[in-house]
């Protein structure tokens, strides 16, 4: 028995690193995806092993079940609801890592091997696995990647584990039940915190529920959109200091507080704004238009106060400059300092123009739909 889960990345709409000051923010799921295969072999495979396997950057790794064992059994034992990695056990889980003597250049990876250790053997326990894992998403852009690979992990991990309950004579892929989604979200949060230490549970919501989500303040509320939003998504490969990035704004803010709290407001303001536009009905066309328009500057303005903020990039700028050539606003998502930036498409003539040239500048781009389907599960028998 083979199970498939795949899980989409996420997007911050509006409020990036003003949500950290008390701002709201907005943020959506997005139809790139992880996905996760997950296979227990048969008893007639002769490998006792724990197989990983990252199709796209071409590793494996793989653990005896016995050392795995070892090295674990004390910390997980009897474990039948979402558990925080003790410190003690992530100090054994760092020795499994360390024994696949993972290349200097993808040890970034580390974390998310660690996480796949914690979530394989409390769901699982300790048993023979194979999981491949394919994905969309690039890696450390600001998409949620980490994110989507714990959700959609979890998700593959506990159908077949017996722990929820799914119709595995089922064709094609399906949802989770509502209550069960909420006990997948747990355990890939574990697998977050794992990999960045304090999450804030946005990525992973997202990832589990699709949608879109409004948060301030460790709050997050689900909203429904009407409209069917489809996203340019650049991805500037300029790699950037998240951790910096925030405390960078965090100075900026004792710097000017007067200047830094009204920056703030009006995020929280545009995010407020943003929600209600979204959830608007939608009764024909010229009101579809309108509503496009009004995003859109709310969007510009958005990136006028991250500007304001200190965390845009000359590869975000080259973006924005590029888009506005024809017609079309842009903002960067997440961090910034570089990672990705979203351009709004009301008018899909210009789209490969765009395109060619953004990719002319080396940049990479994406066409994707915003606030789609969240975590989904498909079964196939290979016997």
């Amino acid at each position: 028995m083979e199970v498939k889960a795949r899980a989409p990345g996420k997007i911050i709409l509006a409020g990036e690193h003003a949500v950290v000051h008390g701002s709201t923010a907005v943020a959506a799921s997005v139809d790139l995806y992880t996905t996760a295969s997950v296979r227990l072999p048969s008893s007639s495979d002769e490998n006792d092993i724990v197989k990983l396997q990252l199709k796209d950057l071409e590793l494996e790794f793989s653990w005896p079940v016995s050392r795995v064992r070892e090295a674990l059994g004390v910390f997980v034992g009897a474990i039948s609801s979402p558990t925080t990695c003790p410190a003690e056990c992530l100090k054994s889980i760092a020795s499994l890592v360390e024994d696949q003597n993972i290349p200097e250049a993808k040890i970034g990876l580390a974390s998310g091997v660690a996480a796949f250790l914690w979530l394989c053997s409390s769901i699982l326990g300790f048993v023979p696995v194979e999981v491949a894992i394919t994905s969309e998403l690039p890696l450390g852009s600001g998409l949620g990647s980490s994110a989507a690979f714990c959700v959609a992990l979890s998700a593959a991990l506990l159908a077949l584990s017996g722990s929820v309950n799914v119709d595995r004579e089922h064709h094609g892929w399906m949802i989770y039940k509502e209550d069960e989604l909420d006990l997948l979200n747990k355990w890939a949060f574990e697998g977050e915190k794992i990999i960045h230490g304090k999450p804030s549970g946005i990525d992973n919501t997202v990832s589990t529920y699709g949608g879109m989500i409004k948060f301030r303040s460790g709050n997050l509320t689900l909203i429904k959109s009407n409209m069917a939003l489809k996203m340019l998504i650049t991805n500037t490969k300029v790699g950037r200091n998240t951790k910096a990035l925030v405390a960078g704004v965090s100075e900026r803010a004792i710097r000017h507080p007067d200047a830094m709290k009204s920056v703030f407001n009006a995020v929280n303001s545009i995010s407020n704004e943003l929600s209600i536009l979204i959830q608007s009905p939608i009764h024909d066309e010229v009101s579809l238009t309108e509503n496009e328009e009004k995003l859109a500057e709310l969007m510009e303005m958005n990136q006028g106060l991250l500007q304001c903020m200190g965390v845009s990039h000359a590869s975000i700028e080259t973006v924005l400059r590029t888009s506005l050539k024809y017609k079309l606003i842009s903002k960067l998502t997440g961090a910034g300092g570089g990672g990705c930036v979203l351009t709004l498409l009301p008018n899909w003539k210009v789209v490969d123009e765009v395109i060619a040239e953004l990719e002319s500048c080396g940049f990479e781009c994406f066409i994707a739909g915003i606030g789609g389907k969240g975590v989904e599960i498909s079964f196939s028998d290979l016997s």
